[in-house]
């Protein structure tokens, strides 16, 4: 990201890895962490890489610009540990707009707490003033009927749903620059596509990157082809 040039970017989307451990449970299921990033590392160490990529974040976004960030409030050693801990050590710590709250339904079933079944979206900007338009008329709770969960069959590593950046993009009828530097199998990309909007995608996992370079492919050819079609009719 350091290569972006300062104030170059209309709408920042993107979801990190949330560092919840060497493996995690979901209902009955536990799976092992993943590729490149074990999701895994010291807490105090994985908020100091969080606070630099905000960091970076609000220094490539232009002065009019938004970023929305998925991250959860998470258990590690029995206490909740908040996104809030290192947002409000970044440089977006005065310009938290809106917290959406995204209910996906996470089968996370310890009956030592409440279930936590819900993730967060925040919606950063360099400026106060700076808007959006709620051109798809929904309040601040999104279900799994929303923003139907989805992933990797086997495998810990979730995506976000298409809609999530598509609603979002949908807010933002000037943003014509995109980037997501958690990448992982391309769903911002996708999204921007199907907005007709422009994209960067960065990604450390050489095997998601393949897997969503495919799937950035596959539907840029089917958009094109919708086009020649509402061309010919």
């Amino acid at each position: 990201m350091k290569d972006v040039p300062d104030e170059s970017i209309d709408l920042i989307i993107t979801s990190p890895p949330y560092n919840l451990g060497k493996s995690h449970h979901t209902g009955n299921n536990r799976f092992k962490s993943y590729g490149e990033y074990d999701d895994n590392m010291p807490e105090e160490l994985y908020q100091q890489w969080q606070i630099k990529i905000l960091n970076e974040c609000h220094r490539i976004l232009k002065p009019s610009g938004s970023m929305w960030y998925n991250h959860k409030n998470r258990i590690r050693n029995g206490i909740q540990i908040t996104p809030y801990e290192w947002i409000l050590k970044s440089k977006f710590a005065h310009l938290v707009k809106q917290e959406i709250i995204w209910f996906n339904g996470s089968q996370n079933f310890d009956k030592c707490r409440f279930y936590p079944m819900t993730e967060r979206v925040y919606w950063f900007t360099k400026n106060p003033k700076t808007k959006m338009f709620n051109s798809i008329n929904h309040h601040d709770l999104f279900d799994k009927k929303d923003w139907k969960p989805v992933g990797t069959k086997g495998q810990f590593k979730r995506a976000f749903p298409v809609q999530m950046p598509q609603d979002i993009i949908k807010c933002f009828p000037d943003a014509k620059v995109i980037l997501d530097p958690f990448m992982g199998s391309g769903s911002t990309g996708v999204a921007c596509l199907n907005t007709n909007r422009k994209f960067i995608g960065i990604e450390l996992d050489k095997h998601y990157f393949e897997v969503a370079k495919d799937r950035i492919e596959a539907t840029q050819n089917a958009v094109m082809q919708r086009q020649r079609e509402h061309t010919f009719n």
